[in-house]
């Protein structure tokens, strides 16, 4: 092994001259720019690690897995090299501000959801590739990354395997993509202790010191570490809570989500219109000043537009006056039914409340968590269900060894889990926040009217 590099999360980690090689390339080192938690800082303000730190405790933890798992599986020493390699660039496509970009395509602007335009929907046509998608043009499409690989062919093999492709070598596919999630385990850890909050911790050490290999490649870990990997289950569960669904936080990536997407809608202030402008960033000479930076300039420009509803998200996030929450309907449980009927009230209203404050109905902020779950299936789901989840899906459930058994088995099927009991069970959010750049009163007349409806 060659340079050792001191990781504040898992200590010593030895690189490859091959892995040092693609960590000093442009392409890679543009991920000291782009910051892990995307807009985390305004809510925790020592939230501000990267993608780059984050690339390598992935790469970390790979290292160790693969230890276990080589004499276990047989792996070559090639297969070795490019999985941990496959953990190494499985970010190299981050958008600016990761998932706040590369989602813009599907924010429903505000009129649009009340049924008053649907350019939103004709504008969504072309939609921006997912991260794994630009990641894989950077990987095989890039001068600096494709040297330091050795090529196309080598590039292309490491790239399947963080993309899932077909082509993927079947046996480290399983590896990476296991129910041990390598990329949660790191950022569970590191984002917890960023944001000085306790609720990601987790027993990293014990987990995979209880890992086990079967012979058909599926990780699991042995029955003794079942507490430990129960409590991974909910420290992601509670760190989606607290920190990446937390409502300031939350609000003002909404807020740019919001910013960005009408930008794209008037092609104004450099907002990419198209995937093929995405495309064109990412395989050439600009890739280095596609980081957070890029997505800043466009809000900082964005502040003296015409419009008022780009000037003013603009100004909100600019001036740090984050979106205020009006009003969220949290529930937990197999259903939303009160947050449905909150988006109702939401739609059939929002139009007229705007018009009573006198401003426009961008201003207001309709958003929704993605439904959070502590597993993504239950223990009591039944069989065809379980059979009909998606094979990735499948790939990712927490499995555990029981007795001597050749494969492990979904932790959600031992019946003295939490998991068993809980799995089934969806934590949903639905909050309406408002663009009110300084006013309080805005704030306390929009809560007292939304405080009336029938919710």
């Amino acid at each position: 092994m060659g340079k050792l590099i001191v990781d504040s999360i898992h200590g010593d980690i030895r690189l490859t001259d091959e892995e040092r090689g693609v960590i000093d390339t442009a392409s890679f080192q543009r991920l000291r720019s782009l910051k892990q938690l995307g807009m985390g800082q305004v809510t925790y303000p020592g939230a501000t690690h990267t993608r780059f730190a984050h690339s390598i405790g992935v790469l970390g933890i790979m290292a160790r897995v693969t230890d276990i798992a080589r004499e276990a599986l047989g792996l070559k020493d090639d297969q070795v090299k490019n999985i941990r390699l496959a953990g190494l660039l499985h970010d190299i496509g981050h958008y600016p501000y990761s998932h706040l970009m590369e989602v813009i395509d599907n924010v429903i602007l505000t009129e649009d959801f009340v049924g008053s335009d649907p350019k939103t929907l004709d504008a969504s046509k072309d939609k921006y590739q997912d991260h794994e998608e630009i990641g894989e043009l950077i990987v095989t499409q890039q001068g600096d990354i494709l040297a330091a690989l050795g090529g196309e062919q080598r590039a292309k093999q490491i790239a399947d395997l963080f993309r899932r492709n077909e082509t993927a070598d079947p046996q480290l596919s399983k590896l990476i993509h296991s129910s041990l999630d390598m990329d949660r385990l790191d950022y569970l850890i590191r984002d917890t202790k960023a944001a000085g909050v306790p609720y990601g911790q987790i027993d990293l050490n014990y987990l995979i010191n209880s890992l086990r290999v079967s012979k058909s490649g599926v990780i699991g870990v042995e029955r003794k570490a079942i507490t430990a990997l129960e409590h991974f289950a909910l420290a992601r569960f509670f760190m989606h809570k607290a920190v990446y669904f937390h409502k300031t936080t939350f609000g003002i990536e909404e807020a740019c989500r919001q910013l960005l997407r009408r930008c794209k809608n008037a092609a104004s202030h450099g907002v990419p219109i198209s995937s093929r402008e995405v495309r064109e960033i990412v395989t050439g000479e600009a890739l280095g000043t596609f980081t957070d930076a890029f997505v800043d300039r466009i809000i900082q420009n964005a502040t003296a537009d015409r419009d008022e509803c780009i000037r003013s998200l603009a100004q909100s996030i600019q001036n740090r006056r984050t979106p205020k929450l009006v009003k969220q309907v949290v529930e937990l449980g197999a259903e939303d039914g009160k947050g449905r009927l909150f988006k109702s009230e939401c739609k059939h209203q929002l139009s007229k409340l705007a018009a009573r404050l006198g401003i426009h109905v961008g201003r207001f902020l309709y958003a929704t968590t993605k439904p959070l779950a502590v597993e993504k299936r239950g223990g009591r789901l039944d069989v065809r269900a379980a059979r009909d989840l998606e094979s990735e899906e499948r790939d990712e459930l927490m499995k555990v060894f029981i007795g001597e058994n050749d494969e492990p088995i979904s932790l959600v099927d031992v019946p003295e889990t939490l998991l068993h009991h809980l799995g089934s069970q969806r934590w949903f959010a639905h909050r309406l926040y408002i663009v009110d750049n300084g006013n309080p009163e805005l704030v306390v007349r929009a809560r007292e009217a939304v405080a009336k409806w029938d919710t």
